[in-house]
């Protein structure tokens, strides 16, 4: 059994466009220390990018949410700082909601015994992923790494920890000594 990363949505939009905030940027050296330690390990590394059509404004998420944002070819839906290239070497799945059906599949083909999240949003895109993964891997222990994760407000930050932990997902603020749990 094996380890997985998922970063989710480390994208422009979400970090200097339309829907980015200032804490989101500073996420970029922890999440790339991150992927070289599961690539250092043997370990899979998988990305999740949110692409939307032009018609995302008529779909029941751009009714909700009225901001165009991660549309499919634009500069706003690429990884941000040069993650591109990096995920160039990985599985990137694409999705076009809050959660991924894209990674449960592939979650539920893999024998995993650790997942670790990180990435955009916490408090929407994150947490459904990470119940996603709860679900297609009932027996990994599923981590979110906040020192690799951020949302645009702290109410909304300590909410979703809180109901992380009641789906017995844990969250971590920094690796220990020896780095994620192995």
């Amino acid at each position: 059994m094996k380890r997985l990363l998922v970063v989710v949505d480390y994208q422009n939009d979400f970090v200097v466009g339309p829907l980015g905030y200032p804490e989101a940027a500073s996420l970029l050296p922890r999440i790339r220390e991150l992927i070289a330690e599961f690539e250092k390990a043997g370990d899979e590394v998988v990305f999740t990018r949110d692409v939307h059509d032009e018609n995302y404004l008529h779909t029941e998420e751009g009714r909700n949410l009225p901001v165009p944002h991660c549309l499919r070819g634009s500069e706003g839906a690429l990884l941000y700082g040069g993650l591109e290239a990096v995920a160039a070497k990985h599985l990137v799945i694409e999705k076009h909601t809050f959660p991924s059906d894209g990674l449960l599949d592939y979650v539920k083909k893999g024998t995993y015994r650790q997942i670790v999240l990180c990435g955009l949003d916490l408090a929407i895109c994150l947490i459904s992923n990470a119940i996603i993964c709860k679900a297609g891997a009932p027996d990994a222990h599923i981590v979110v790494d906040l020192s690799a994760s951020a949302t645009w407000e702290e109410a909304a930050k300590i909410y979703a920890v809180a109901e992380m932990h009641k789906l017995q997902i844990e969250t971590t603020e920094e690796k220990n000594k020896e780095g994620l749990l192995r």
